[in-house]
């Protein structure tokens, strides 16, 4: 574009737009295959954990962080953060746990202004239930479909994208 453009409230956006650079065939299909695993695989890993456990990934993810922490204890924005989920929606997800016996919550004994959510022996024993069908799933939908060394790549490029929490390396 060579002139201002009118925005459509009205407002001139003023001196000139760079046209985008464009993705190229290479680089169209790396993105298409990134978006491909972004959208499509979560449910691939999901499926089996709700047939067979009826959990959500979410949910597994909540229990499985749960039971990997200290203690099997973890402030609740933390585990938001490790699980991809919003404070609110891990709330929610908490509140069901409770009512299975699965976690408690109690505010944090070194700083009140925080909540932290433990994992109970039958929340334990859910996920040690669970951690398998979600292992399977993860071998059969993506381990055992890359070598050794595309496992390794894809590793290199969530680091370099820093989309790789240092708590899950």
């Amino acid at each position: 574009m060579t002139a201002a453009t009118p925005e459509p409230d009205g407002v001139d956006v003023g001196a000139e737009t760079a046209a985008p650079a464009w993705l190229n065939p290479e680089e169209k299909e790396a993105w298409t295959g990134l978006a491909s695993l972004i959208l499509l695989l979560p449910g691939r890993l999901e499926a089996p954990l709700q047939a067979e456990a009826g959990l959500t990934l979410f949910e597994y993810l909540v229990l499985s962080h749960l039971s990997e922490a200290p203690g099997r204890r973890i402030r609740m924005s933390e585990l938001a953060f490790l699980a991809n989920g919003s404070l609110s929606r891990l709330s929610n997800v908490v509140k069901r746990f409770e009512q299975r016996g699965w976690v408690t919550r109690a505010p944090d004994p070194g700083d009140g202004r925080y909540t932290v959510a433990s994992l109970t022996g039958s929340g334990f024993a859910a996920v040690v239930a669970a951690a398998p069908i979600h292992v399977r799933a993860v071998r059969e939908c993506f381990l055992d479909q890359v070598s050794a060394a595309d496992g390794r790549a894809l590793a290199r490029i969530a680091a370099k994208l820093r989309v790789r929490p240092a708590d899950l390396a």
